[in-house]
């Protein structure tokens, strides 16, 4: 018989058909391994871009966060500023204040007429100055008759002094300025002391 005659019997068609599906288990094997190793691939490449993805989440967040925070601290800073910003020549004029004052009380016992009415034209230009300080934040603080508060005044003496508690301001050398709530300059006075 010749090749092609034994080929065809049942037995070659059986062992044929035997390597071809072995053959073809081997190429579904190969194919799977292939699979397998693409789905890992993939789900490598996916579970780096959701790490990823989430970095960038977080540093957005942080990002976002910090600007919000720039933004409050600026608006604080500009608010100080609005508040204080004027503080240094607020308190150089409070020295043209002192000395109004010092010339208001020098002259206010005199008796002579031009001198009554150099008197009130200063008593009007100081109390113009003192509305102008005012409308800037600037406010005079209460001292005479007050107790003595270390925030506010600046004791230089103590005295005694009938019919005063203890720690009362009896006198005043220097009058004390406070700017939007802050202390510009402590009023510097004199304290009762009864002892």
């Amino acid at each position: 018989m010749s090749e092609q005659e034994q080929g065809d019997t049942p037995e070659n068609v059986e062992e044929n058909t035997k390597a071809q599906e072995g053959a073809q288990a081997e190429v579904e094997e190969v194919n799977l391994a292939e699979d397998d190793s693409v789905t890992e691939e993939a789900d490598s490449e996916l579970n780096c871009s959701v790490k990823e993805e989430e970095d960038f989440k977080a540093k957005f967040f942080y990002l976002a966060a910090e600007m919000d925070n720039m933004k409050k601290r600026f608006e604080r800073e500009k608010e100080n500023l609005l508040k204080y910003g004027n503080e240094k020549v607020l308190n150089n004029l409070l020295d043209v204040v002192d000395n109004l004052d010092r010339t208001v009380d020098a002259i206010s016992a005199d008796e002579d007429e031009k001198i009554k009415n150099i008197y009130s034209g200063i008593e009007m230009v100081r109390k113009q100055f003192l509305d102008v300080l005012k409308s800037s934040g600037l406010e005079k603080v209460e001292a005479l008759g007050a107790i003595f508060d270390p925030n506010l005044h600046e004791a230089l003496a103590q005295q005694p002094a009938e019919g005063k508690e203890d720690q009362e301001i009896i006198q005043i050398f220097q009058h004390g300025y406070v700017l939007n709530g802050r202390l510009l300059r402590p009023a510097k006075v004199v304290i009762a002391k009864n002892d």
